[in-house]
């Protein structure tokens, strides 16, 4: 199916979805191939998850934590008509081998804990009754998603005129949490409650995912959007075209100090310098208050070839070294708030953080 044949956003193909019952399988848009080909792939294996997650046929925190939920199910398949504890043992295995697949992304830790938890809680139940109730609890996880990217979106459109140019870095839409987003959510929101918005995304390299699905989804949902190389972002901003920056998050430290795709602490010092606000969108899973600073947050670095070879064509000369980390950390000092289901939080960010997200 192409871009062209696919349905408006009310009935297109959802980002993720579970078919069947205990037994069933997960289906995932595989975003490789966004925006010329929509297609679907089913994941009815562990490693087939963790394959998924590590090549980026699912991406953003949110995504990412829903689907390694979703894994944990499939990881019980292989055990079924065992004792209770073969599937609590088989769950936490599952749970063990997701872990590994990408280190960032704090949703993909929380959603898995939270699985190994329902899993020894269910420990003295009938081992009949274990793939259901987990198969639940993904479900759950991917219930509250939903409705905290909805919060996310009315909190956030709040901050916005009626009319203005917003600009967002990477992709934090629908595409990257179980449906909405979180950056994008604001955007959406805010379209559908009548406000004029010009979105401007940075193409977002090495991978394109602004310029591939970030405009994608804009697109879809019937949002004027203009794509910007990641170099452009100094420049849009001084002609006075931008009057917020709405970004994602993979993980948040407990003062703020927030992890996002390469280019996002860049686009925060441009905002600094002109005087445009700097706002970070995220569920309260995606703060990870055991890290006080950004200093401890685990930056993963990936292959060169997407960078040297980047979508085939070869771009770098042979033998050239690459230094490719995927995420940066912009210092919680050039945020302006944090826009979460349960509000947008302002500095100061170590007292509020917790106290609002009720961390202990």
């Amino acid at each position: 199916m192409t871009s062209e044949q696919l349905p408006s956003h009310k009935n297109a193909i959802p980002t993720l979805r579970w078919e069947g019952e205990a037994h069933g399988y997960l289906c995932l848009i595989d975003q490789t191939l966004l925006p010329q080909d929509v297609v679907e792939i089913e994941c009815r294996t562990v490693q087939q998850v963790w394959d998924a997650i590590k090549r980026l046929a699912v991406r953003g925190a949110p995504a990412i934590g829903v689907s390694a939920a979703y894994g944990v199910v499939l990881g019980l398949q292989s055990t079924a008509g065992g004792s209770a504890a073969d599937l609590v043992r088989a769950a936490e295995s599952a749970a063990d081998h997701l872990a590994t697949s990408r280190p960032t992304a704090v949703n993909l830790f929380w959603a898995l804990d939270r699985m190994r938890r329902r899993a020894r809680e269910l420990a003295s139940q009938p081992s009949a009754d274990l793939p259901a109730e987990l198969l639940a609890e993904a479900r759950a996880i991917e219930a509250e998603d939903r409705a905290m990217c909805r919060a996310i979106g009315l909190a956030g459109a709040a901050l916005l005129p009626q009319e203005c140019g917003v600009l967002t870095h990477c992709n934090a839409g629908g595409l990257a949490t179980a449906d909405y987003g979180t950056a994008l959510a604001v955007f959406f929101a805010a379209h559908e409650q009548g406000k004029t918005l010009r979105v401007f995304a940075d193409e977002t390299r090495p991978l394109l995912q602004g310029a591939r699905l970030t405009a994608w989804e804009c697109q879809q949902r019937g949002l004027d959007v203009t794509v910007i190389c990641d170099s452009m972002a100094a420049q849009v901003m001084r002609e006075g075209r931008i009057q917020a920056v709405v970004v994602g998050a993979d993980r948040i430290a407990a003062n703020g100090d927030t992890a996002n795709k390469i280019g996002t602490y860049s686009v925060a010092v441009l905002a600094r310098h002109h005087g445009v606000p700097f706002y970070v969108a995220a569920p309260s899973s995606t703060f990870d208050f055991q890290l006080p600073s950004g200093s401890q947050i685990p930056i993963e670095h990936r292959q060169p070839e997407e960078i040297t070879r980047g979508f085939g064509r070869q771009t770098v000369p042979s033998g050239v070294k690459v230094y490719n980390p995927a995420f940066d950390v912009t210092p919680h000092e050039l945020i302006a708030g944090f826009i979460t289901e349960r509000g947008v939080i302002t500095p100061p960010f170590v007292d509020n953080l917790r106290s609002r997200l009720g961390a202990g």
